[in-house]
């Protein structure tokens, strides 16, 4: 005996559907960027970093395959920074006052930054020691 079970669950979705939801998501992702180039000047030194390092994936690679895991890795960076800036914008809105909980957090976004900054070193120095040889 088969019993079958249909569920229509109805959300409220602010954003909308369809192409009206990805329009006002697009929007609300450039927010997000221009509030952290404008207030984070780690982002802006990130992004300035990768924008130098973009053109020299051409130079350095010598595959394609290696040219996506250059560019992925300074991609990731900014990824890390901007969930980073997320949680220590959330905290101080939470709390000012020191909080070990709040510290936490804010110390494991800055991990996720530093590792990412770890993957680019050993990515580009593989690149540029292959290159070199």
């Amino acid at each position: 005996m088969e019993i079958k079970v249909t569920m229509k669950v109805e959300l409220n979705k602010p954003n909308g559907t369809g192409v009206q939801r990805i329009i006002k998501a697009a929007n609300c992702s450039l927010k997000g960027f221009k509030y952290t180039i404008k207030s984070e000047a780690a982002f802006r030194q990130e992004l300035l970093l990768c924008l130098i390092l973009l053109p020299t994936i051409y130079l350095l690679s010598s595959s394609f395959t290696q040219s996506l895991i250059m560019l992925a890795s300074l991609f990731i960076l900014l990824m890390a920074k901007l969930i980073n800036s997320a949680i220590e914008a959330l905290a101080d809105k939470i709390k000012t006052e020191h909080d070990p909980l709040i510290g936490a957090a804010k110390d494991i976004g800055s991990a996720t930054v530093f590792i990412s900054i770890s993957l680019i070193f050993i990515i580009w120095s593989l690149s540029i020691y292959h290159y070199l040889n």
